[in-house]
C-alpha cells in the first residue's frame, strides 16, 4: 500500500467519447478511507457529457461513473461504519471542505469546493477517477451501506438517477398519494421518476416527443397515461391537470408548454443538464403562480447555465424521517453551531452527505419496489474487463 492501489479502468482521452483500458494508481488508503472492489456501477448522461467534453470541463484522460456498488476489502484504523465483506455505495461526491456553512449544516453536498466521484480535482491536487474501474478509495463519509434486500446492480443507478428524482419528489411534495405526476422524458431518470410515482401511489403520465417510448412507459413501466409534447390537441387538453412535473430531458427544450400542463400552485422540477440554457419567459411562472425548482441545487459548474442545473448536489431535503425531525428539535442557535465537534457532526450527517438525507430509510425502502428494472442501466465491471474496446465505443 505504501504506492497505493495500481488499478485498471476505463478512460476517454479526448471528446470522441471513446473509452479505452487505463491503468492508474489509487491513492494510499488513509486512517478514515474505505477501500471498495467496485463491482457494478451505472452510465449517467452526465458520464456521456463529461466524456464528449459538452460542459468544456473534460480533464482527459476521463475516467467516468459515479454510481458505484461494490464490496469493501479494506479500511483505515480510523473506519468505525464499515468492515471487509460490506456491500456499499458510492455517488457524486467523495469529499468536502467541511468547515463552511454547508458542511455545518450536515449538507456537504452544498459545500462551494466540494470534490466530485469522477474528472474532479480534491485537496491535495489529484484529479478524480470514478467507478469505472476495478478498485475505489473513498473517504468513510461519503459512503453508503447497500441494504441486504436490494440487488447491487440494480442499487446503483439509484445513487445519482435514483436520488436526483427522489430527492425532489419529497421536498417539494410529490410524493402524495392520489397527485398527479408529470415526467418528462424516458431515458433514465425518467425511468426512475414513473418508478418512484407509482411507488408513492400517484398518478403518473409519460410526457414525451418520441411515439416509440410508449409501449415502453406502458407495458414496460406501467405508466397508466403517455402524452406526446408535439401534439397540439393533446397538450390542450392536458392543461392544468398536473400537480407537479419532473422534467428529465438532457437535451435543449421549450419549458412553457410543460409549465401549461401545471394546475395553478404547481411545482416544476428540473434534473435533466442541457448543454445550452433553457428559455423561461416570466410570465409562465407569474400565471398561475407556478414554480420552477433544480433537484436541490447544480451540478459542476457550466457556464450559463447554473440555476436550470441537474440536481447532482443531492440534497437529501429538509422535512420527513424521525432522525430529520429530531435535528430540528435540538439544532443550537446558528453562532453556536460551529461548537459542535467536527467529528460528531460528521457522523450524525452521514446519510445526508451521501446523498440521502434524513430520508434514508424511505428511500431505499422504495427503492427496492423501483430498481427491478433499472439493472439495463447498470455497466457489470466484471464484464467490462472482457468487453472489446470497440463494443465499449458502441456502448458509449
Amino acid at each position: 500500500m505504501a504506492d497505493g492501489t495500481a488499478v485498471l479502468g476505463w478512460a476517454a482521452r479526448d471528446p470522441s467519447g471513446h473509452l479505452s483500458p487505463y491503468s492508474f494508481k489509487r491513492r494510499v488508503q488513509k486512517e478514515d478511507d474505505v477501500t471498495i472492489k467496485v463491482l457494478f456501477c451505472g452510465i449517467c448522461h452526465t458520464d456521456l457529457h463529461v466524456i464528449k467534453n459538452e460542459w468544456g470541463n473534460a480533464m482527459y484522460p476521463v475516467v467516468p461513473g459515479h454510481e458505484i456498488v461494490g464490496v469493501v476489502s479494506g479500511v483505515g484504523g480510523g473506519v468505525t461504519k464499515f468492515k471487509a465483506g460490506d456491500m456499499v455505495g458510492v455517488g457524486y461526491f467523495v469529499n468536502s471542505c467541511g468547515s463552511c456553512d454547508s458542511c455545518g449544516e450536515g449538507y456537504d453536498n452544498y459545500c462551494p469546493t466540494s470534490v466530485i466521484t469522477s474528472n474532479g480535482t480534491d485537496y491535495d491536487g489529484a484529479t478524480t477517477r470514478g467507478g469505472f474501474s476495478d478498485v475505489l478509495v473513498v473517504k468513510q463519509d461519503f459512503v453508503v451501506r447497500v441494504p441486504g434486500t436490494l440487488p447491487p446492480e440494480g442499487a446503483a443507478p439509484l445513487l445519482c438517477a435514483g436520488v436526483t428524482v427522489y430527492s425532489p419528489m419529497v421536498e417539494y411534495g410529490l410524493n402524495a398519494p392520489g397527485k398527479h405526476l408529470g415526467v418528462v422524458g424516458l431515458g433514465g431518470l425518467g425511468h426512475l421518476g414513473v418508478k418512484f410515482g407509482k411507488a408513492f401511489g400517484m398518478k403518473v403520465t409519460v410526457i414525451s416527443t418520441s411515439p416509440s417510448k410508449r409501449e415502453e412507459a406502458l407495458e414496460r413501466l406501467g405508466a397508466p397515461a403517455v402524452l406526446p409534447s408535439r401534439g397540439g390537441e393533446e397538450m390542450a387538453a392536458a392543461a392544468a391537470t398536473m400537480d407537479g412535473i419532473i422534467d428529465t430531458v438532457s437535451a435543449g427544450h421549450p419549458l412553457v408548454p410543460l409549465l401549461s400542463l401545471l394546475k395553478p400552485k404547481g411545482q416544476m422540477v428540473v434534473v435533466g443538464a442541457p448543454s445550452t440554457p433553457l428559455q423561461l419567459p416570466a410570465i409562465a411562472i407569474i400565471d398561475g403562480g407556478k414554480r420552477v425548482a433544480g433537484s436541490g441545487g447544480q451540478r459542476g459548474r457550466v457556464p450559463g447555465d447554473a440555476g436550470l442545473r441537474r440536481g447532482a448536489r443531492h440534497r437529501g431535503g429538509r422535512g420527513g424521517g424521525r432522525h430529520g425531525r429530531r435535528e430540528r428539535r435540538h439544532r443550537p442557535p446558528r453562532e453556536e453551531r460551529r461548537e459542535v465537534p467536527l467529528r460528531r457532526r460528521r457522523r450524525r450527517h452521514h446519510t445526508r452527505r451521501a446523498g440521502l438525507g434524513s430520508h434514508s430509510r424511505s428511500f431505499w425502502r422504495v427503492g427496492v419496489q423501483a430498481c427491478a428494472s433499472t439493472v439495463s442501466s447498470c455497466l457489470r465491471l466484471a464484464c467490462i474487463r472482457v468487453t472489446s474496446v470497440a463494443s465499449c465505443r458502441r456502448l458509449v
